[in-house]
This record gives structure tokens, sequence and C-alpha cells, in this order.
């Protein structure tokens, strides 16, 4: 009898999933956990900002013996990150040849050549590509089917920066790449044999910007035995993010300047918004308006079991907070701006409370930290949403199957077209 294999996929990524302490790295780091449980993978991935500078091979080791378990690990640099030239050559070439600029940024000549080497030697059967940043290396992978993640639709999200902006240069600019961000999405998207959206709403953006797209949506997850409810009602408000994604940064300011002078005029309550920042804000958020930045934490959950109410003041952003996931998991209220909640199963005045001006996110932060009976069913209702819809185990079961099909070629729909030419449907 002829031994069974895995089939083998290849896994390439923008930047390193591990350790997986935010976003896009808890995201990808358990789509790669879970898709290993059915795949022989090798990964590509580009380095994390993080590990950039002179701990960046010391960090890429720690990457690569941290996903050891789940698949071969190869990790690159970003060559601007390590040359303050190439950073300003990427911005001009954007300018010059009508690109976005995450065809630059991510522009390299060692991962190119380890693609094509992977290529030529190993009969892979499917490639997972993480972000369509990664779109300039979708012409090699010719004659296999590719699956394209799409954690927000990124053209959006540029537009959705350009609007909050207050200087007409840089509104201009991030108009300009998602403009050019739209292009890749238009071109790529009908020629993948499958794209992975975080939410419906996300998918029906894909599928109106690029008709003829094949979509699945997987939504965020979230580990719910290890974010757990902690028992006790807590104090205070939190929010986990770091300052470093514009998102987050906006959102602090937002809250600081807008929504919080509202809620210290109801009652003092202490702020504490978890993740890297640097010391300059710390000292400047602290002295202007009293909130607590911690710095980069390797736990959060004390912290977040800590407070009474959690808030998501994002006016930025697109695909789905696992931020709201993380709380929800936790048993806590969560107050949240329409866009930070966009895209999950997320109620108004069952699971949580959603407001968008600052007068009307302060009074239900008030209200929640006011109204013992109210902080319990959010988080009790929260709960149950997480465990029935967002679990890891739930999200990656539909996932996985999605991924088989492909690998063997069983899909009833999609077959995988060359990535050069046009889409084309199998026919059952």
């Amino acid at each position: 009898m002829a031994k069974l294999t895995r089939p083998r996929l290849l896994f390439l990524c923008q930047t390193l999933p591990f350790p997986a302490d935010g976003g896009v790295w808890i995201r990808t780091y358990h789509v790669l956990r879970l898709l290993a449980e059915s795949f022989e993978i090798t990964a590509l991935c580009f380095e994390r900002a993080a590990s950039a500078g002179a701990s960046g091979e010391a960090a890429r080791a720690a990457g690569r013996e941290g996903l050891r378990g789940l698949a071969g690990v190869e990790v690159f640099p970003i060559p601007q990150r390590h040359s303050r030239l190439r950073f300003l050559y990427d911005h001009a070439r954007s300018a010059l040849m009508r690109r976005v600029y995450t065809t630059y940024v991510y522009d390299s000549i060692a991962f190119k050549r380890r693609l094509a080497e992977l290529l030529e030697s190993t009969a892979f059967d499917l490639v997972h590509i993480d972000s369509l940043d990664l779109a300039r290396y979708l012409p090699a992978c010719h004659g296999l089917p590719v699956v394209a993640v799409h954690h927000d639709v990124e053209s959006a999200l540029l537009r959705r920066r350009a609007d909050v902006q207050t200087n007409a240069w840089r509104r201009a600019y991030f108009l300009y790449q998602s403009a050019r961000m739209e292009e890749v999405e238009r071109r790529w998207c009908p020629r993948i044999a499958l794209n992975v959206t975080v939410s419906d709403h996300d998918r029906d953006r894909v599928e109106q910007l690029a008709p003829g797209s094949r979509t699945l949506v997987v939504p965020n997850g979230v580990d719910t035995s290890e974010f757990t409810p902690g028992g006790g009602g807590g104090s205070g408000v939190a929010f986990v993010g770091g300052t470093n994604p514009f998102p987050n940064l906006d959102a602090l300011q937002f809250f600081a300047a807008d929504v919080l002078p509202h809620v210290r005029a109801a009652v003092d309550v202490p702020v504490t918004w978890i993740g890297r920042a640097s010391p300059e804000q710390q000292r400047e958020y602290a002295e202007a308006h009293g909130i607590d930045l911690t710095g980069y934490v390797a736990d959060v959950r004390p912290l977040l079991n800590a407070a009474a109410c959690h808030v998501v003041p994002l006016r930025v952003g697109g695909g789905t907070r696992l931020k709201i996931l993380s709380s929800w998991a936790m048993g806590k209220p969560v107050v949240s701006t329409s866009v930070g909640c966009e895209g999950l199963a997320a109620r108004d005045g069952e699971n949580i409370l959603i407001r968008d001006q600052p007068a009307a996110f302060a009074e239900a932060i008030v209200r929640v930290l006011n109204d013992h009976d109210l902080r319990r069913r959010l988080g009790e209702q929260g709960r149950r949403t997480a465990e029935q819809l967002y679990s890891w185990d739930t999200v990656g079961r539909r996932m996985t199957a999605a991924y088989l099909a492909l690998a063997h070629r069983e899909s009833p729909t999609v077959v995988a077209p060359p990535l050069g030419g046009r889409p084309h449907y199998a026919h059952s």
C-alpha cells in the first residue's frame, strides 16, 4: 500500500507570526497552527518591525524556534528597515512608477531567489499568501492554486486613514496609496483561487471591487481556553494595542482629547492603555491626561481582567478587531465605535455598547462603570458570542476544509487560473 503523505503548502508571509502577541500576528500564528495539522508547511516570512536593528537576527532566530513544530520557517530582512536610503528610494519609486508603496517595501532579492528555488525543487500543492502586500511574488506561483488572506481591505483602510488626516499633503498621499492598492486588488483578486476575508463586510467589499473574485469568510478567532472570565468586576477602563499602528494611536488621541474629559466630568476613573509605547508617549499621556501607557506587556490578561470596562475607540481600521474577541472571551463589557466592532457579531445593548460621538461614548462608559447588572449581562453575552462563533477550533474547521479541497483540486467551483491570465471555473 502506498504511503499516504500530507499535501505540501507554501506559506508566504509579510511578518513573522511569532511571538503571537497582537493583531495580525495572533491570527497568522493560529492559521499556521491549524493548517499544520493537515499540511506539510514551508514558510517564507519577512521579519517583524520589532526585529529590526541590532537585535534583528536574535529575534528572527527566536521566531524560527517558536514556529519549529509547525513549519520549516525561513525569515528574511525587510531591506528598507536597515537602510534610510532604501526607505526614501522606496517612497520615490512608488510615486514615480505609480505603484503602491508596499510593492517596494517587500522587494527582496533574497526572498525572490529562495522562492524560485523552492518552487523548482518541491512539488507544492497549494500556496498561502498572507497579504496582497506580497503580490509582486504571485506570478512566480503560476500553475498552483493560491489562497490570499485579506486581514482587511487595504485600499479601504488607506482611504479611512486619509479621512482623519488634518494635513492636506498627508491626506493626498494616503488617497494616492489607496488608489494604487485598489489597482492591485482589482488585478489580483479575480485571478486568485480563493480570497479569504475576515468578515462578511470585507467579503462584500472585495466582490464589489473585483467582480468574479472567489471568496470565503474565515473570521478572526480567540483561544477561549486561554482568555477566560477571571471573576471580580475590576475597576477602571482599559484598551489593548500598542501605539505604533496608526489606528491605535489615532484612537488614543481621540479618546484622550474628546472622550475622557466627558468621563472624568462624571467619575474619576483610572485608564490603562496596554501595549507598546515610547517613553515620551508614556510621559506625555500620564502628565496631560492621567492615562497609564504600560509599554509592552507579554501577558495582557491580568491587566484586562483588572479593568471594569474595555474600550475600542477606533476611527480608522479594517478587518475585525481581535481585542474585542479577547474581551468577549474574558467576559468583559466593551464600549466601541462602529468602526471598532465592524464585521463582528456585535449587537448594541446585548454583547457590546456601540457609540461614535465622544459624549455618547463617554456616557456609555459611565453607565458600564456604575451599573453592575449591565456589566454582568454584557460580559455573559460577550463570552457566549466568543464561544459560539469565534473559538479558533470552530473557525479552523471550515478554513482547513477549503484549503484541503483546493490542494486536492476537489473544489466544485474553482480551479486555479494561471496568475497572469483570466480566472475560470471548474465544471461539475
